[in-house]
């Protein structure tokens, strides 16, 4: 399968804690006939968050080595712009000619970016984030995680 991830993945991921282990065993993202995938702008993300929370070496370590082993995508695409607005449009239940079928919602910027880069790449969006639902099958494929399932069991 072909994966996006999304930033609360690859923060999961970067980790290296037992939940991050239990997701692993189940949902075997990071073998050899999955494609995985990241967005730049998830790149950015994680960059703030490390400076914001003031990561250790040892973390910022292992986040460059899982970062070296995943393909990022660029957002200076034509195509990956017009899905955003495309996108956004839809969340915003204004969509010209994509009947949304539920009130408006305001997705945050970088979501959108991701999710159309998920969709422009036909990549299924991994995520643990709800903001997500209303795209599925609309404009992208998306694998929620519910991280409660990996806690303490």
């Amino acid at each position: 399968m072909n994966y996006l991830l999304d930033t609360n993945i690859v923060l999961i991921y970067t980790r290296d804690s037992s939940i991050s282990k239990k997701m692993e065993e189940e949902l075997k993202i990071f073998t050899p006939e999955n494609n995985v995938a990241i967005s730049v702008v998830t790149v950015g993300e994680l960059f703030s968050i490390a400076k914001q929370k003031q990561y250790s070496d040892h973390r910022i370590r292992r986040r460059r080595a899982l970062l070296s082993s995943l393909a990022v995508i660029d957002i200076n695409i034509e195509e990956i712009i017009e899905q955003y607005a495309e996108i956004d449009a839809y969340s915003q239940a204004r969509h010209s000619t994509l009947q949304s079928g539920f009130t408006a919602r305001n997705m945050g910027k970088n979501d959108l970016w991701i999710a159309a880069t998920a969709s422009i790449y036909d990549l299924t969006l991994l995520t643990t984030d709800q903001d997500f639902r209303h795209l599925d099958n609309v404009f992208l494929r998306l694998r929620q995680v519910d991280l409660s399932l990996y806690k303490d069991r």
